[in-house]
């Protein structure tokens, strides 16, 4: 039901090699959290329905953050998550692209469309 994020991030050497097991979902990175870090949500999630049967198939679309403390950094880790994603599912958007007031760490979203088979 859910698209395997964490386990797709955490198997890429890339990803890991920055952010380690920093991969948190609900979009919330627990405070104190060692940065740089990855958030991830559920924007919106839709059986694929049929007239004749039960969905078989969700198109989950996930948002998926890349935090860091330097802009290079930060674009470092988006081009790891993006690569480490892409093979399972299709990027859509980058609707994020700032410095976060609060904690003054630069952030990229990036958003992808994933068709989960629901027997997975």
């Amino acid at each position: 039901m859910l698209p395997p994020i964490f386990q797709t991030l955490k198997n890429n050497a890339e990803v890991f090699a920055i952010v380690g097991n920093g991969i948190y979902p609900h979009g919330d990175a627990p405070q104190g959290a060692q940065r740089p870090y990855v958030t991830w949500h559920i924007v919106s999630a839709v059986p694929q329905n049929e007239l004749s049967d039960v969905p078989n198939i969700d198109n989950i679309s996930i948002q998926v953050d890349c935090w860091h403390i330097s802009s290079e950094g930060m674009l470092n880790l988006t081009k790891a998550v993006r690569n480490a994603i892409e093979p399972f599912a299709h990027m859509i958007a980058i609707p994020i692209n700032e410095r976060d007031f609060e904690t003054k760490l630069y952030r990229i979203t990036l958003q992808f469309d994933w068709w989960l088979d629901r027997d997975s």
